[in-house]
């Protein structure tokens, strides 16, 4: 089991990598040394939490640390993030003050609605989508570090490659994690040259678990976007490539250009906000509906009194599938990039609009139908797409020695993304996070792709405040469509049940896919699924989870630091 013990500001949590496998590097660190107030760190991998640790080690701010950890990632966690994605980040001063990052992928100039359809006009096959050109989007990773550092970073910004360009240079070690993604996705972990010469042997197998693996080609880009910025990344060689690399696997007009990524930006976009039991809860907007579908899901379950209820009973977690289901449908109609659709995302969050949702819920009977709702601003002329997926995905929490929260959820969308590599980095498939169909009876779908537009997504960084409005929780996590049901649990334990980081993460996962209903497998939610069809959920999956979240939770002047306890066993070496 990883375990993150509760430290005071006054020791850094360092148990991630005291716990962790022997090539961690110790960047100068010495566990049981009393260190200075900075901070705490959470990462899906021992080695980039390490990273950010070290950064804050140095005097850095959470951004900076934060930014640190994403870097890091793209060394030792390839399938699930890097910097040929993008991602959104939300920093949670603790005055309150929250801002927001945009740096989501977005689609080349050339894109059209029929992007994706065949010449039949058809919509092909997903893993087709997938492996072409036409899934990638311009990546927003280092643009959206750029911006957020520019305001609010303490080091330079070469000085926060450092642990990543080590990593890179010096080597890490194949995990199970990461042995089991390269089996399982080969067809894209494998499918460049670089990545084969990379992570795999000479029979096409993955290469063993404790393989020391170098990324030399990803030192040397993490090295020139050092010393360039982001200019190096957006420009010059690096673009060429990725535009190249791109346009040649395109099979269709349109393709991505070298001013494409010389024009991306990443933006910063006003918080979505809204209070749950006197906590203020605030997270990312759109292009992402996960933001918006967490507080939806947190405000129709309001009226509900969870801790009198209790953790273990399933009516409280009926309670919580049926305010899934309200919100998903919201977010299906209503969410796309807000630069070309109208999202009315004051009218999503209105208590009194929640209160309308949240009287068709009852706590005896599940809902017949589910359909999406009328807020004030809605538009009336949009249609349902089809359902984007992210598993190429990981979440990060930072706070630093101000209070200052950073929730940050980075993505190339499936493992692997695109499987295209440049630069000994991962390009992404984002815009397969687009509706791939433009029109649903007639009508166009908020989602279609478009020139310059970004798809939608369902990652949802957030931090919370306590009723005192101090700094109290920083949560994420990764899985697609999972995200904000995973975000929001996390939230209700800490917030109804009071339990810890950790604890937050274990509880049982649970969610409505329409009118089936995924209960994990192997907890006690397996045993009560009898009383779950009771209710009304007839269709019932039971399976294990595709989740992966982290957080951060304040106890006193102490921070508690945890991963997804799903991911145990997965991190270890031989």
């Amino acid at each position: 089991m990883i375990r993150f013990s509760v430290l005071p500001l006054a020791a850094l949590a360092l148990s991630a990598c005291s716990t962790s496998t022997g090539n961690t590097p110790d960047f100068g660190m010495t566990p049981g040394i009393p260190l200075p107030p900075l901070g705490a760190v959470s990462a899906a991998d021992p080695r980039a939490q390490a990273a950010g640790e070290e950064i804050l080690r140095k005097g850095g701010s959470a951004t900076d640390a934060a930014i640190a950890v994403m870097l890091a990632l793209t060394v030792v966690e390839p399938q699930s993030s890097g910097i040929g994605g993008g991602g959104f980040l939300v920093r949670g001063e603790a005055d309150g003050d929250v801002t927001t990052y945009d740096g989501r992928e977005t689609a080349p100039s050339g894109a059209t609605p029929t992007w994706f359809l065949d010449e039949k006009g058809e919509t092909p096959p997903f893993r087709e989508s997938v492996r072409s050109g036409l899934s990638v989007g311009v990546p927003g990773n280092i643009a959206l570090a750029a911006k957020a550092h520019g305001e609010h970073g303490r080091l330079a910004w070469a000085d926060i490659f450092a642990p990543a360009i080590k990593l890179a240079r010096e080597g890490f070690q194949i995990n199970p994690r990461m042995h089991d993604a390269l089996g399982r996705s080969r067809l894209t972990g494998g499918h460049s040259e670089m990545a084969k010469a990379l992570f795999y042997g000479a029979d096409g197998e993955p290469l063993p678990v404790g393989t020391l693996v170098r990324n030399e080609e990803l030192a040397n880009s993490f090295e020139a976007f050092a010393a360039g910025g982001a200019e190096a990344f957006y420009t010059g060689e690096n673009a060429l490539a990725v535009a190249t690399t791109v346009a040649a696997d395109t099979p269709k007009p349109g393709a991505m250009t070298y001013d494409d990524i010389a024009g991306y930006e990443a933006k910063e976009r006003s918080a979505v906000c809204s209070s749950y039991r006197e906590y203020r809860i605030c997270s990312m907007g759109p292009p992402t509906s996960g933001g918006i579908a967490v507080q939806q899901i947190l405000g129709q379950l309001e009226r509900f009194d969870l801790t009198a209820l209790g953790a273990e009973n399933a009516v409280t977690w009926h309670l919580f599938l049926e305010a899934q289901r309200l919100a998903y449908a919201d977010r299906e109609l209503y969410v796309a990039d807000s630069d070309y659709v109208t999202v009315p995302v004051a009218g999503l969050l209105e208590k009194s609009y929640l209160a309308e949702r949240s009287a068709l819920i009852s706590e005896d009977r599940s809902m017949t139908e589910i359909t999406a709702g009328r807020p004030r601003g809605a538009p009336m002329a949009l249609a349902d797409g089809d359902e984007p997926v992210e598993h190429g995905t990981s979440h990060l929490a930072v706070v630093d020695s101000l209070g200052t929260m950073v929730s940050y959820t980075s993505t190339i969308e499936s493992a692997f993304g695109s499987g295209l590599m440049v630069g000994g980095y991962y390009l992404n498939n984002e815009l397969t996070d687009f509706s791939r169909s433009p029109e649903v009876d007639g009508r166009m779908v908020a989602n279609r792709v478009e020139g310059g537009k970004r798809p939608r997504s369902s990652m949802s960084p957030t931090v919370v405040y306590d009723p005192q409005g101090r700094p109290f929780f920083v949560v994420g996590a990764a899985g697609g469509s999972t995200i904000p049901v995973t975000t929001a649990r996390a939230i209700i334990g800490a917030i109804d049940f009071g339990l810890s980081a950790e604890e937050s993460l274990r509880l049982p996962f649970l969610m409505a896919f329409g009118n089936r209903v995924l209960l994990e497998e192997n907890t006690w939610l397996e045993a009560q699924a009898e009383q779950f069809r009771a209710l009304g959920h007839e269709e019932l999956i039971i399976r294990q989870a595709p989740i992966k979240g982290g957080a951060l939770r304040r106890v006193g002047d102490q921070w508690e630091t945890a991963r997804d306890p799903r991911l145990e066993g997965y991190l270890d070496m031989p």
